[in-house]
């Protein structure tokens, strides 16, 4: 009882130690622990993950038994292997990257206002177009800018309306096959080509446009509305996360939620709205679990 009423008294006097750096460097490491098993387990790394291990057990017998040699070639090829890690998964690296960049990125300002009459234009378009089972793959551009995407396309740069929109997914429509980029509550471009994803887990039913759009929404962090031109189903991808069979209210309930309310949020300046923006990016990494990854 001694040892654990010694050993409770040293722990709560280290405790008192800890300082606020100290408390904010101790999340950070956390966050990135948890991103970085949840990339593992998302991205199907588990036997890569467990190889790794092994060799670092290995190296670490050989530092116990002093296996000179041993050592000496697992810490060579640990310098090697983690060059050959970088080389491997490039696309992975570029994507994390990418929407980290993103998240740094200047916000474009813009009227909550315009913003609510786009995605009200765009909902009703939707609707339509899941009634009459017209695909349709539509993207609301963020603090990430899509110009190397919008240069693959057509420059409309047109207000953005239903009937617009439906005129372009028309089936016999020349940019209907493409998507179509809103930035700045503006048509900015329409037949798009998009970067599609090497998620091998996808459902086997889902076409070009899911796959296309769940590329775009894994490199970025725009909003990519889907509809499904076989069964009109309505789905919207974000940061590699699909959410399929949305009704037009439920929609319109998650495009308010990402897009006008965030973009009130970060009109906030200073370390306020910092602190905002990183307490988010926190609670998205504690509920990515309970989306729906197809």
């Amino acid at each position: 009882m001694d040892a654990i009423s010694n050993a409770l008294e040293r722990a709560s006097n280290y405790l008192l130690t800890i300082g606020i750096a100290d408390f904010i460097d101790i999340i950070i490491v956390a966050y990135l622990i948890y991103n970085s098993i949840w990339l593992v387990r998302r991205n199907s790394f588990n036997n890569l993950a467990k190889g790794i291990l092994a060799f670092l057990f290995a190296l670490w017998i050989s530092e116990i038994f002093q296996l000179a040699m041993i050592n000496f070639l697992l810490r060579k090829a640990f310098e090697l292997g983690l060059i050959a890690l970088l080389i491997l998964f490039q696309p992975e690296l570029r994507r994390i990257l990418e929407r980290a960049g993103s998240r740094l990125s200047s916000v474009r300002s813009s009227s909550s206002s315009e913003l609510e009459k786009s995605i009200a234009q765009v909902v009703d378009a939707c609707d339509s177009m899941s009634r009459s089972k017209t695909g349709a793959l539509i993207i609301f551009e963020r603090s990430a800018h899509l110009t190397h995407i919008m240069s693959t396309g057509t420059i409309i740069n047109a207000d953005v309306t239903a009937e617009l929109i439906k005129n372009i997914f028309y089936n016999k429509a020349p940019l209907h096959d493409g998507a179509l980029i809103i930035s700045d509550n503006k048509i900015a471009s329409a037949g798009c080509v998009l970067p599609l994803t090497d998620n091998n887990k996808l459902s086997k039913e889902l076409g070009m446009r899911h796959r296309a759009g769940i590329g775009l929404s894994e490199c970025s962090d725009a909003v990519v509305i889907i509809v499904s031109e076989e069964s009109g189903a309505i789905s919207i991808a974000i940061d590699g996360m699909l959410k399929r069979h949305l009704n037009a209210e439920y929609l319109d309930k998650l495009l308010h939620n990402e897009l006008v309310r965030e973009e009130i949020a970060v009109t906030r300046q200073g370390f306020l709205g910092f602190f905002d923006k990183f307490a988010k990016l926190l609670k998205k990494g504690d509920t990515k679990q309970n989306e729906e990854n197809i």
